[in-house]
């Protein structure tokens, strides 16, 4: 009986992979002022409707034009390239934040390299988990998840 010579094969390259895990918290006048959130401008601290009443056509663009800003503020686009820019500047490890709706929606569609105009196509439930994993330019997503 002839021993047949086995084969030692490298692992496979694996790069370091970063993992976000955004935190979508009960939404709340504190979470639309940190870090993680969409720049309002003037329409700080107001509520679309009363925003909608005032400037019917400006909250229009807004909603349908991803360039478009509010007042002072930053439109769907900047927010994109923003979260983008934080995302891709990760790290290699995992990194856990709050954020909000509009931030993690942001993530999701530099991540999965979507036009910015399909943000307003995602939701992100509060009090829920969004996971990403990979690196920059090569990202996995899992949605939905239960907050720890």
């Amino acid at each position: 009986m002839s021993r047949r010579p086995y084969r030692v094969y490298p692992p496979l390259m694996n790069p370091p992979v970063v993992r976000v895990q955004l935190v979508t918290p009960a939404l709340d006048e504190d979470m639309r002022k940190r870090r993680f959130g969409p720049e309002h401008g003037e329409w700080a601290g107001r509520t679309l409707d009363e925003v909608a009443a005032e400037d019917p056509e400006a909250v229009r663009r807004w909603l349908t034009d991803p360039s478009y800003a509010p007042p002072g503020g930053e439109s769907v686009a900047a927010l994109v390239a923003r979260a983008g820019t934080w995302l891709d500047g990760l790290a290699p490890g995992t990194h856990r934040i709050e954020a909000g709706q509009a931030f993690v929606r942001a993530v999701v569609v530099h991540a999965l390299a979507l036009p910015a105009g399909t943000f307003w196509r995602l939701d992100a439930k509060p009090r829920t988990l969004t996971e990403l994993s990979g690196r920059a330019g090569r990202w996995n997503l899992r949605l939905g998840g239960p907050c720890d």
